[in-house]
This record gives C-alpha cells, structure tokens and sequence, in this order.
C-alpha cells in the first residue's frame, strides 16, 4: 500500500532468514543509529510469465529447488482450486513443507510432488524418472503439466488412490513376498509398481501401447471390488519381471545388477512381457479360469479411454 509516498508491505518473506536473523542480530545497535536502511529489491510487474522468468534467473541460492519454483505455477494452481472444489474436504498440497489443514480428511490430501511422480509412470510410461524430483519440475515439466491445467481433478483422486494402494504392499510385513533387492529400492519400485496397473488394463482389453483413463480404472476396478486383486497382481509381475532379468545370461565380466536394472527402459519391456504372461496363464491356474472371465467382464473399457503416452524422452 502506497500512502503519502510511502510504500507498506505486508505478508511473508519468502527465503529471506539470513537477512531477517541479520537485523536480528544487529537490532539493538541500529536502533541507536540516526540513519539506517535496509536495501530491497521491489517488482510491479503485471505479466505472471515474466515474473517467473525472474524469480527463475535471480535464483542463485540451491535450497530453492525447482519443486518450489513451480508450486505457484497457474497450472499446478489450476489442479489445486479443481481439486479441491471436486473433494471439498480434500488438499491439494503445492508448497514443500506445507501441511493441510486439520479439518480436511487426510486420505484425500494430495502432494503435488508425489502428482508429478504419478504422472510420470502412468501417463508418459517412465517409472524409472519418477524418482527425480528435478526432472519433473525442471526437464520433464512442460511435458507433464503443459495441457494439464485442466487436468480432470478424478483421474489426481484416481492416482492417488492407487498408489496408496501400492505403497500398502511396500510395508515391512511384504505381504506380496517381494524380491528383497525390490524391497531395498523403496525410492524407485513403487512407481513401477503404478506403471504395471496401467497394462494390465491394456491385456485385459486387448489394447497394445495405450494409456487408460486413471479414474476410468479405478472407478472399474472399485465398482467389481479388483482394486486389491489387481495392485497384487501387478506388483507380482514386477517381481517376476526382475527375477527373470537376474536369470538372463550376462556379457564376461559383468553381474546382474537390479538398481541399474530398475532405471532402464529395459525393465519396463520385461515388466509388461510379465503382465502379458501372467493373463495368458491365468486361465490355467486353479480357479483362474473363473477370475479370468470377471477380470474380462468387469474391467472392459471404451477404447476412447486409452490414449497415447505423454511425450517425456
């Protein structure tokens, strides 16, 4: 506010604790001097974009990751005000740091960085990126959320449900008997897990490279009561999709390595060649021939909810 040519600012100050612990620290002697100031820089400019662009340039200091430069994006806050009108007592959380308030129901707060991670292995197919929180908000960014200010604010619930679902069978108990060298890379394999959701969708209804619609799915998968016999069964392909990878001949002098083995692209060709033999199979295991006729039955989709892969490579 500008009174009498005098500028007052009020509200918060964003990455400034070394100058404010300064003044601090020099408080008492400055209150003595006659003539004291403090040096500012102050921007009135009305395009948001080139804002950003500056706040961007002027970054020099590395406690400000792009995470945080991208959380008052207008797309990301396009999702948060969507999001939050579609699940009232939901949170759409953008800020590192930031809690939702008490009055909201937790099982429905959502992290943007954990978004970025979902939308990573589910739409562009890239679990093994998913763990790189600067590639999301820096490389991959545009690729992610250009076209996604309208981001149906289902398909966030839809993902979001679905990786609580996958991070249950992560605990300490390994309900799903896990490779322990999965188990190990808790920071990369859940994504993959996600990842393989989406293809067995594709298998069941005949689909070869597309995308399901995540609401879409889970909305299926809730409705026949498959959530949890689907989550099973893809964290299990993954688990095959590695031991069969262990197996293969390796080159002289080389040994199997999983943590190299679940950052490549190779991995994800095994993990739906796991899928695809896991539902060839089925009908041949002890009662799968009935699951696999409700599997069948129950998760059909419209080919209208596939699409191509988001571009992030």
């Amino acid at each position: 506010m500008i009174t009498d040519g005098r500028l007052t600012a009020r509200g918060n100050v964003v990455n400034g604790c070394q100058s404010l612990n300064t003044i601090l620290s020099c408080s008492e002697r400055v209150k003595q001097l006659n003539h004291a100031y403090v040096m500012f820089r102050f921007y009135e400019i009305p395009e948001r974009e080139r804002a950003d662009r500056i706040s961007i340039s002027t970054n020099s200091q590395s406690a400000v990751k792009p995470r945080d430069l991208r959380s008052n994006d207008r797309r990301v806050l396009t999702i948060k005000r969507t999001y939050e009108q579609k699940y009232s007592k939901g949170y759409f959380v953008t800020k590192r740091g930031e809690e939702a308030p008490a009055d909201r129901d937790q099982s429905h707060v959502v992290d943007l960085l954990e978004l970025g991670k979902c939308l990573m292995a589910w739409h562009s197919q890239r679990p093994n990126v998913s763990h790189s929180e600067n590639k999301i908000f820096d490389k991959h960014f545009e690729q992610l959320f250009r076209r996604n200010s309208e981001y149906a604010p289902e398909n966030v619930h839809a993902l979001h449900e679905w990786m609580k679902e996958v991070k249950k069978r992560w605990e300490k108990s390994n309900p799903l008997s896990l490779n322990e060298s999965l188990l190990a890379m808790r920071a990369y394999a859940p994504y993959h897990h996600l990842y393989a959701v989406s293809p067995c969708f594709c298998q069941v209804n005949g689909i070869g490279q597309g995308v399901p619609n995540p609401a879409a799915t889970f909305r299926k998968a809730s409705e026949a009561d498959f959530v949890s016999q689907l989550v099973n069964s893809a964290g299990t392909c993954l688990n095959s999709a590695l031991e069969a990878a262990a197996n293969e001949p390796q080159p002289a002098n080389r040994v199997f390595s999983p943590q190299n083995w679940i950052k490549t692209k190779s991995c994800l060709a095994g993990i739906r060649q796991a899928i695809a033999q896991y539902f060839n199979m089925l009908p041949a295991m002890p009662g799968g021939s009935e699951l696999n006729q409700q599997l069948r039955a129950a998760l059909q989709m419209e080919a209208v909810q596939f699409e191509d892969r988001w571009a992030a490579d």
